[in-house]
């Protein structure tokens, strides 16, 4: 029997700030690891610490079996999470992370009476919504990274060109795509706390009233800002989107570091 993950291999922190006044959860994208918020802090003040989730099957946990059901995977994140949930906190994800970090912040409430300070959601359509693209999960392997190239490309070609990573990986990606469109959205209370969406405007995944859907999950604010980019615009547009973060903690226009 494979022995639990230690909570330390469930969060990245790129810069621990202990002393830090909120922590900010960052949750990556279908088939990225935590590392791809590891420059993040670089450009935040010291008192935001970024806390990365680190979900199995990749980078430090690539040898781990991945989990594809939203229903397996918020009871491990949330009691990781919980210990760190001693002060101000918000949460951040983008493509299926954000559909995990919506649910995250749902789960929060239910078991500790808990919101986030600010809820980001970037570059998915609102939960609410019905998936318009058909299934490819159970595609056989060819298909399947046939049609997770067109839709997304955002394998590496390295990746794909190298059989052996792509073996390696798939397990990985089935799963995430799975976590997608496995979900089924349940009715509830709206969030109490502000939302924000993001969307890149050279996406083609993710319509910007699809991202303005958003705004029936929460009964405070609602912003919709459009980025530069295609549907991972958090790498092209990394700057504006970290000032419009800061913008949101702190209720101001903020310069980044």
């Amino acid at each position: 029997m494979t022995e639990p993950a230690a909570p330390s291999q469930w969060i990245y922190r790129p810069k621990p700030r202990p002393e830090a006044r909120v922590r900010l959860f960052c949750i990556p994208y279908a088939g990225a690891g935590a590392s791809v918020f590891r420059t993040w802090t670089d450009d935040l003040p010291a008192d935001v610490e970024v806390l990365a989730i680190q979900l199995p099957g990749r980078e430090s946990r690539i040898r781990e079996a991945p989990l594809g059901t939203l229903p397996d995977l918020l009871p491990k994140v949330s009691a990781v999470i919980a210990p760190l949930l001693d002060r101000p906190f918000a949460i951040w994800g983008h493509s299926m992370g954000a559909l995990i970090a919506f649910e995250l912040a749902r789960e929060f409430r239910r078991r500790y009476a808990l919101l986030p300070q600010h809820f980001w959601a970037s570059a998915r359509q609102a939960p609410h919504l019905p998936e318009r693209r058909s299934p490819m999960r159970d595609l056989p392997a060819p298909e399947f990274i046939s049609e997770l190239t067109r839709r997304y490309d955002g394998v590496p070609r390295e990746v794909l060109a190298d059989s052996d990573l792509m073996k390696l990986f798939l397990p990985m990606l089935r799963a995430d795509i799975s976590i997608i469109e496995t979900h089924c959205y349940i009715p509830e209370p709206p969030l109490d706390c502000p939302i924000s969406a993001f969307g890149g405007l050279e996406d083609p995944l993710v319509r910007e009233d699809e991202l303005n859907a958003w705004r029936v999950h929460t009964l405070q604010q609602f912003q919709l800002r459009m980025l530069p980019g295609n549907h991972f615009f958090l790498q092209r547009s990394r700057m504006p989107l970290l000032k419009a973060i800061l913008e949101d903690l702190y209720g101001t226009a903020t310069s980044v570091d």
